[in-house]
């Protein structure tokens, strides 16, 4: 069986400008600190870090603070200096940073789950503290008491967490696939809607609230964008991972979408571009173009004294082919595809060169990236994987910063 083609990956590759070493295990999250040269990180090893550059150019621990059990993720709110981190144990721990980012004084913990803290979120204008946990649970706490101020059971236990300020909305995507949208009051909350488009698990979820678009990254390999604000109940597919899709952020102010995932590349999504919704695959018991049979049509096969085929889908139109009569393969970026797939060969034939251009930048970071976080003012793009390492590099039209654990 032939290999699937693949983009060509970027000419201009990052320039690997730092290394710096010392988590034991997976660093699991990780933010860069907002005018500072620095980063922290939170580790399976139970670490916090936060490393500041020197005046040496090297990176070191400003930071070093054990923790009781392993941190699985963290938010950092910078006009605050709050940290909160979500642990192996289902409890958050909050912390306050000092200015020069040399010490952390904890403020308070919260009791928020049974079992691992899968995503946390601090909402400075609400004062709240989100999060979702293995044990099936979105919770919310008051960040000011500290009390719980409500929850709701999910499906199964959930990795994507995101929240609309103005809308006081909250999108909560799980290990089934589905995305719930709760609308959330002071100790409140209803079901506004669930969704499903994945065919595996929702790993992250990324939210622009300009535009009022969702975006869902999955097992599955594939990216969905979802169309909330427009109310149109557009899903658009993007398809540009040979592995699970890890974590998602978003350029607002360049309208690009980051996806990271475990096949080790980072893609850059335009999306700035009119894109079309990929149509739904067309059930039929014979070929839509030539009309044979498929293998399960035993009348038609009976009648015509022909043998069955086995069933194909153009991508681009939808309709149920044999294999002959969709011998062709393209990338239709448009739809998401920048890989090439199948089409039928009516299709082949109209789809133009320009249609072809890819809509997508492609690079190969050389590891498993398990999240990515981006700052758009210096335009650094972080990146924690499992190598342990922490890489800092730089290419022309987007600094890269790689924090491998």
């Amino acid at each position: 069986m032939a290999a699937e083609p693949q983009p060509k990956a970027l000419t201009r590759k990052p320039l690997l400008l730092n290394k710096v070493e010392g988590s034991q295990d997976v660093v699991n999250m990780a933010a860069i600190v907002p005018k500072e040269d620095g980063v922290i990180s939170v580790s399976e090893d139970r670490t916090v870090r936060v490393w500041l550059k020197r005046d040496s150019g090297q990176y070191w621990p400003s930071i070093y603070h054990a923790m009781p059990s392993p941190c699985s993720c963290m938010s950092f709110n910078p006009e605050t200096r709050r940290l909160s981190i979500g642990l192996d144990n289902g409890t958050i721990s909050e912390f306050i940073l000092s200015e020069d980012y040399n010490k952390m004084t904890l403020v308070k913990n919260y009791q928020a789950h049974q079992s691992r803290v899968m995503m946390v979120l601090f909402v400075l204008e609400m004062e709240w503290v989100l999060s979702t946990g293995q044990d099936k649970n979105f919770t919310w706490h008051c960040s000011e008491s500290g009390q719980r101020l409500g929850g709701y059971r999910t499906s199964a236990g959930a990795c994507g967490l995101q929240f609309d300020v103005e809308t006081r909305h909250v999108f909560v995507g799980d290990h089934s696939g589905q995305v719930t949208i709760l609308k959330l009051e002071q100790e409140s909350c209803s079901l506004v809607t669930t969704f499903k488009g994945h065919t595996g698990g929702v790993t992250a979820l990324c939210w622009d609230p300009i535009q009022r678009v969702l975006f869902s990254g999955s097992s599955d390999h594939s990216i969905i964008m979802w169309d909330i604000g427009g109310r149109k109940g557009t899903a658009i597919e993007l398809q540009g991972h040979n592995d699970k899709v890890q974590s998602l952020s978003y350029a607002h102010h360049t309208r690009q979408l980051i996806s990271c995932g475990a096949d080790g590349g980072i893609v850059v999504w335009n999306m700035d571009v009119e894109r079309q919704e990929t149509p739904e695959w067309l059930d039929s018991d014979s070929c839509q173009k030539c009309d044979q049979p498929f293998f399960w049509n035993f009348k038609q096969m009976w009648d015509s004294k022909k043998i069955g085929l086995r069933q194909h889908h153009c991508r681009k139109c939808g309709k149920a082919v044999c294999g002959k009569c969709s011998s062709k393969r393209s990338s239709i970026p448009l739809m998401g595809f920048e890989f090439e797939v199948r089409v039928c060969d009516s299709c082949h034939e109209s789809i133009t060169d320009e249609e072809r251009a890819p809509t997508a930048t492609f690079h190969d970071s050389k590891h498993n990236i398990v999240h990515v976080h981006f700052d758009a003012t210096r335009g650094w793009l972080l990146t924690s994987g499992t190598d342990k390492i922490i890489k800092v590099g730089v290419r022309r039209l987007l600094e890269l910063l790689y924090v491998i654990s």
